[in-house]
């Protein structure tokens, strides 16, 4: 074995015996409240799923799949600049403008591609960007891609976002840029877009919110954060993704301006050097967008959930993070706790995955659980009983 070789075989070593290895489960069914997992028999309920509005399985989108791909064929076989453009595209991306209530919109493979080509087209090292500290890595990394120089502050610190845009204009900045996600998807808290929005206005900057985690499902029509809050008016360019809510297929996408969208479509490098997506995803994303827009229905059932599995979680005597999402992070500090929690549930007939670092801090080990439509009064009685049971088993709770 060459000396690189064993250098990784090292590294691996090293992750499984700090039990902080990752495994993955084929599923042999589709996404939905209860699942099929290759070599465990019967279904499992599912508790770590994207799919809030419980659509990945719905006919109408299997329907509107199955008839794009019967009419426009598998794929595009080029990117959208040279053939890769599809009638089905434009459609979409005017869908998603209107939805949100924005110029138009663009879209990428997936929204971490589309935070990967955001930033670099529109700022250079005359810009600045303030980010939060929480903010998703595909925000960080398309930070780094970009030559404005950048400032940090804490998790929704107002006073720290204030002091940063402060230095930014004293640095001589010439746009400045707030970055935050909509809802922190590690933890499930809102952004204070309410005043992130007052400063932005008091220190002249553009907002961008990555709003994955709120799409469909917060505000009227399930528009996300920015109407949820009130501030629609006040967040000039939203990133968001077709592979959560909205059917939980694959796909990304840019909200904002015109001349924003057309600057991208000129620039952005992930667009231009990335395959247009299926005819298949984008038709059943325009039926998605459409459900949601009147799934009123569904979100009542998907925060009716939250609140049962909510207060069910904390009579048991777990600790959980306070919020209103459907994302109810169950804290268990070590990954080696969070780790044989989610094996017992598994095994008890519960899909959870334990989250350690590095994907949160060191000592912030949890069960990230996720409510959605589907789930059955019946799905979560039984899940909380398994939680119970496993959780005594554990010692961590009494």
């Amino acid at each position: 074995m060459s000396a690189f070789l064993a250098r990784i075989d090292a590294e691996l070593a090293e992750i499984r015996a700090a039990d902080l290895y990752k495994t993955e489960r084929p599923i042999q069914s589709p996404q939905a409240a209860r699942v099929s997992i290759e070599g465990r028999g019967g279904d499992i309920i599912n508790l770590c799923a994207n799919n809030y509005l419980g659509l990945a399985d719905n006919p109408e989108l299997v329907a509107a799949a199955t008839a794009a791909l019967e009419t426009s064929g598998y794929g595009m076989a080029s990117v959208r600049f040279i053939c890769g453009t599809h009638d089905l595209h434009r459609e979409l991306e005017k869908s998603i403008a209107r939805y949100l209530g924005k110029d138009d919109a663009i879209l990428f493979a997936a929204c971490f591609d589309a935070n990967g080509g955001l930033f670099e087209p529109l700022l250079t090292d005359q810009d600045a960007i303030v980010s939060d500290s929480l903010n998703h890595a595909s925000i960080i990394d398309g930070i780094r891609l970009c030559k404005a120089k950048r400032y940090r502050y804490a998790n929704s610190d107002m006073n720290e976002l204030e002091a940063a845009l402060k230095q930014a204009r004293a640095d001589g900045a010439r746009t400045i840029m707030i970055a935050t996600d909509g809802v922190f998807s590690m933890d499930g808290y809102l952004a204070k877009l309410p005043e992130i929005v007052a400063l932005a206005r008091a220190y002249d900057a553009v907002v961008m919110v990555d709003d994955c985690h709120a799409t469909g499902i917060m505000g009227e029509r399930g528009a996300g954060t920015h109407v949820h809050h009130g501030v629609a008016d006040g967040i000039d360019i939203l990133t968001g993704t077709l592979g959560k809510a909205l059917g939980g297929a694959i796909g990304g996408y840019i909200a904002g301006p015109q001349a924003v969208i057309d600057l991208l479509r000129q620039r952005a490098r992930p667009y231009l050097f990335s395959n247009a997506l299926p005819p298949m995803v984008t038709a059943a994303s325009i039926k998605a967008i459409e459900l949601a827009e009147k799934g009123d229905h569904l979100r009542a059932r998907l925060y009716a959930n939250t609140m049962k599995w909510r207060s069910g979680l904390e009579a048991l005597g777990f600790r959980l993070l306070p919020g209103e999402h459907p994302i109810v992070p169950v804290m268990f500090g070590e990954a080696s706790v969070a780790q044989a929690m989610a094996k017992r549930l598994y095994e008890a007939g519960v899909y959870v995955s334990g989250f350690f670092y590095p994907v949160v801090p060191k000592g912030q080990a949890r069960i990230r659980t996720q409510m959605n439509a589907a789930l059955t009064e019946d799905d979560l009685d039984a899940a909380l009983a398994a939680f119970g049971e496993a959780g005594r088993e554990l010692k961590v709770i009494s």
